[in-house]
């Protein structure tokens, strides 16, 4: 009895007091009727993304402009691409694509949690507001486990998972002291599920695998706060880091295996992103989409 007072003591201490069902409270409120709009109207209202976005971690790659664009065409006003080196290029076509949106770019490395501070600050004082994060950084490493050294196992999950939660230790302590709520998006894999064939990664297997459970422990943590916070699984994306005449064999067992037949394009990511983040998501939380081509045949556990 004592045990089990002195852990409510703490937890009245440390947790704010908010209702977590209350419908009153606009951060939890369930999505308003759109009943009275045309259907054409009710169609884009319910996939418009609102606010002001991180597209971080890999900002300018593949993946990253890829969910930015599909933001942009869903209404989001404000983007801040982060990026250890941003590809201007890049950013300043889509600038002339969507010229209405204020699209800024921060230099940033996902393992310094300094520059991410001082990134996320000054986006939300040049956006106004911060209201969704994407994380796509990521790297990969193929070193069987009795090779892989130290330094790779610490600089991979480096990145995916420190990298991950730093930025979204950030933000999430923004969109709290905002207090307007707000939707984050991780990238896992379907090597957080299974593990893949025919090449060995454990690494990579284990630093997404940890990305599950982050978003299912900030999912039932912020969620008092209107925050969101969900991950995506994408199987084998046809991405440059899946690219070059080294990993054409093993490209070639992805496809085989697949039953779709082909590898993933990174557009087709973007539907699930923009559910995550719109209207239509807004009673979607702790959640995982996995966009794989239904890859049961390829990711068989090595035993």
């Amino acid at each position: 009895m004592a045990e089990a007072a002195a852990r409510e003591a703490l937890t009245a201490r440390q947790i704010p007091q908010m209702s977590l069902s209350s419908e009153s409270n606009p951060l939890t409120a369930p999505m308003p009727s759109l009943d009275s709009l045309r259907p054409a109207d009710r169609a884009i209202k319910r996939f418009a993304v609102e606010g002001n976005a991180i597209t971080v971690t890999g900002g300018t790659g593949g993946l990253g402009l890829n969910a930015a664009r599909a933001l942009l065409d869903h209404g989001v006003s404000g983007l801040s691409l982060f990026d250890i080196l941003p590809a201007m290029e890049a950013v300043e076509a889509l600038r002339l694509e969507y010229p209405s949106a204020k699209i800024i770019t921060k230099a940033v490395d996902v393992r310094d949690d300094q520059a991410i501070d001082a990134a996320v600050l000054q986006t939300a004082q040049e956006l106004g507001s911060v209201d969704i994060l994407l994380c796509f950084a990521g790297i990969v490493g193929t070193t069987h486990a009795a090779e892989t050294s130290a330094a790779n196992w610490k600089r991979v999950l480096d990145v995916n998972t420190t990298g991950s939660w730093l930025c979204a230790q950030s933000v999430g302590r923004h969109m709290i002291k905002q207090a307007t709520g707000g939707s984050i998006v991780f990238t896992a894999s379907i090597s957080a599920h299974r593990v893949n064939f025919p090449q060995p990664q454990v690494a990579y297997n284990v630093s997404k695998g940890a990305i599950l459970q982050l978003k299912s422990s900030l999912a039932a943590e912020w969620g008092r706060y209107g925050i969101r916070v969900n991950s995506i699984s994408p199987g084998y994306m046809d991405t440059i880091l899946n690219e070059g005449d080294g990993l054409e064999p093993a490209r070639k067992i992805w496809r085989d295996r697949n039953p779709l037949g082909r590898m993933g394009q990174p557009a087709e990511l973007t539907g699930p992103v923009v559910l995550l983040c719109s209207a239509a998501g807004k009673y979607i939380n702790g959640a995982d989409i996995i966009v794989d081509g239904e890859l049961f045949k390829l990711c068989t556990c090595l035993i």
